[in-house]
């Protein structure tokens, strides 16, 4: 009896261990492919750190534009005594991200691509390389034309100061006597520019992200054009959410947002006329459910 019983008792732990294997063969390639991640970030950190001052030069190009414009010096502060350190510090993070993407992205798609069909990774490979391109489209567009609308409006509201009893100049305001003049904080301004540049390159994930639910069948561009209005009141909301208060900025992101739902209304049609067609070569679509 004893020896009839203990197989029984180790056929269900074989199994388990069987089961388990695959699963801690996938955590240890996880794992490895994090590592992998992680130290291409940190080198790409490093040489980022390296090269903060150029970089930082560059990101401030479009308020020296402006303040040139206005004959202003182009001058940042550093309210705190370490906040240079660690300006640096946030500029070498953001680039060494947006350097390592690439082996980042990579890492992610060798662990996903071994458990997807073949058909599958034809549908979502175009989307891996579409996201960082529109990524870096939107980061683009509010760079060289966002950030110098915005800087320019903020800076507006400088006035030059007046003496107590002096004659008002031309063009002044008559009863202004305090000066407001811009001295922006180092940290404040790369905030701000940052804010700008992931908030467009986010809304600008808007086609692919829908696209790919349309692939997948999660929208319809029916529902997709039903869905307008309400499409306008969340544009509308997110505009005032990620931007300035300022009317000017809200209504360029609403305008590119909403034009670029359009165009995802678009894709999305597109790809549910091509897997009608698909369908119907197969001879699995009758004549009435065709695409109008």
């Amino acid at each position: 009896m004893p020896s009839s019983a203990n197989p029984a008792k180790g056929k269900p732990e074989d199994v388990i261990e069987d089961s388990a294997a695959p699963l801690v063969e996938h955590l240890a390639e996880l794992r490895s492919r994090i590592i992998r991640s992680l130290l291409a970030f940190v080198v790409a950190m490093m040489i980022a750190f390296y090269f903060w001052n150029p970089i930082f030069n560059f990101l401030t190009q479009p308020l020296c534009d402006a303040l040139e414009a206005r004959g202003q010096e182009c001058n940042l502060i550093l309210i705190q005594l370490q906040e240079g350190f660690f300006v640096a510090i946030r500029i070498a993070m953001l680039g060494g991200f947006v350097m390592a993407f690439p082996i980042i992205a990579s890492q992610m798609w060798r662990f996903v691509a071994p458990g997807l069909y073949r058909s599958e990774k034809s549908a979502f490979l175009p989307f891996l390389i579409a996201s960082p391109g529109m990524f870096l489209l939107g980061a683009a567009f509010a760079f060289y034309v966002v950030t110098p609308l915005a800087f320019t409006f903020f800076l507006g509201f400088q006035q030059p100061g007046v003496l107590m009893g002096g004659e008002a100049v031309e063009g002044e305001n008559p009863l202004a006597q305090a000066g407001i003049t811009f001295q922006g904080s180092v940290n404040e301004y790369l905030s701000l520019t940052t804010r700008f540049i992931i908030a467009f390159g986010m809304c600008f994930q808007l086609p692919v992200l829908l696209t790919l639910m349309g692939k997948a069948g999660l929208v319809s561009s029916e529902g997709l054009r039903s869905g307008r209005k309400w499409a306008v009141v969340g544009i509308l909301t997110l505009a005032a959410f990620v931007t300035p208060p300022d009317v000017i900025t809200q209504i360029i992101l609403f305008t590119v947002v909403y034009g670029l739902y359009e165009v995802s209304i678009q894709l999305v049609r597109w790809v549910e006329r091509k897997r009608r067609e698909e369908l119907a070569a197969e001879g699995l679509l009758d004549d009435e459910d065709e695409l109008p």
